[in-house]
Order: C-alpha cells, then structure tokens, then sequence
C-alpha cells in the first residue's frame, strides 16, 4: 500500500490553521463490481465492531443511472483515554454522516463521510474512490483521502497525527473486512445456486416417478 503524506505549513505548531491529509492508494485483487458490492455491505463486520449501528437516510438513482446513498454511522470513538482527555470528554459513541455514488458507466464508486459529533472540537473528513485498475481489470484501485482538523485546543498537531494513525489502523482493517464480505456473499450466492438446483431436481425425479 503507498501511502502520500501532506501537511500543512504550520505543522510545527499547538494549533494549526490548516488541517492535517493523509492519503492511502491500495489495490483490491477483486473486480470492480465485487468490490463495490462489498463496500455497500461492509458494516457490520468482525473485523472493525467499532462501527455497530447503519441507518439508510436516503436512496436513489439520477437521470444518468448513478446510484446515490446517504447512510448514519454510529461508532465507537477508538482513541486513546490520553486523546479523549486532551480533548475534554469521556464519550465514546460518535455518529457519522456518509454520502456515495455507484457510477455503473464509468465504473467509479465514491464514498465520502464526515463526524456529526463531537464538531466544536474535531472534524473527520474521509473520501474513498474506488476504480478499475487501468492495466488489469479483474482488480480495484481504491485511494482515500482523510482530512483531520482539530480546534482551538493545545497538542493539536499531536491529536491530529494520533487520529490519522487510527484511521491508517481502520483502513488495514477495511481490508479484511472487504474480504470477509466477499466470502461471505460468494457463499450465499453458491447456497442460492444449491437450493435452486435442489428445487430444478424435484420436480424432475417426481416425474420420472410418475412415468
């Protein structure tokens, strides 16, 4: 996985004015349109339980196919009791606001998220784009972005390179979970298969029996 790291011009300082990026390229070793089936159904899953609760606010497709999402993440706030005292609270739910789109035609799929909790102090905004790989389509380029700005409080740059850490962590993790839901559909679509040809079979044997 690359990895691009870019700051601000006032790193060096307690309280930056310009948020902190980070920006991760990996590849997925599935074809596009398994991939973004499995973004779509991700949470929950075992390997990131930070994230327990999905509501579906909104869905539909535009005039030009486009299938747009909005969802309501609820999570758990994975950071250090040292961050969470810096920052002045004990709360660990937080929630967070997704929007993505599923171009069929120009195979492209983007997520964008940001907190709903916790504004006055941080904000977390996150992009993922997943495309085809341009030389080998049976795999899935995904790049995301994190934008992380906290404010008006001491050791922000701290807090800030503490939370792209977490977010680094979450991202490996996503990986797995996206293999874990890959599997999991692949099985339920061979039980899907088993059972219709269990149902083809019957009727068949009655009528040899019949005859």
């Amino acid at each position: 996985m690359k990895r691009i790291v870019k700051k601000g011009n006032n790193a060096r300082k307690n309280i930056r004015s310009h948020p902190f990026c980070r920006s991760w390229l990996s590849n997925e070793v599935h074809p596009w349109e398994t991939v973004t089936k499995a973004a779509m159904q991700k949470y929950p899953n075992p390997m990131n339980p930070s994230v327990f609760g999905v509501d579906v606010l909104d869905r539909r497709v535009d005039t030009d196919g486009r299938l747009h999402s909005s969802r309501l993440l609820s999570t758990e706030w994975g950071l250090p009791s040292i961050a969470k005292s810096i920052i002045g609270t004990t709360r660990s739910c937080t929630y967070v606001q997704e929007h993505s789109v599923v171009d069929p035609k120009e195979k492209t799929f983007e997520l964008q998220s940001t907190n709903i909790s916790f504004t006055n102090l941080v904000s977390v905004d996150e992009k993922l784009t997943y495309k085809p790989h341009p030389q080998d389509p049976q795999k899935t380029v995904l790049t995301q972005e994190a934008l992380i700005s906290v404010k008006g409080i001491s050791l922000s740059s701290y807090l800030e390179g503490l939370m792209a850490k977490t977010i680094s962590i979450n991202a490996s993790k996503g990986r797995e979970a996206m293999e874990w839901v890959i599997r999991r559909l692949n099985s339920e679509i061979e039980e899907l298969a088993a059972t219709a040809r269990g149902s083809m079979r019957a009727p068949m044997a009655a009528a040899v029996t019949d005859k």
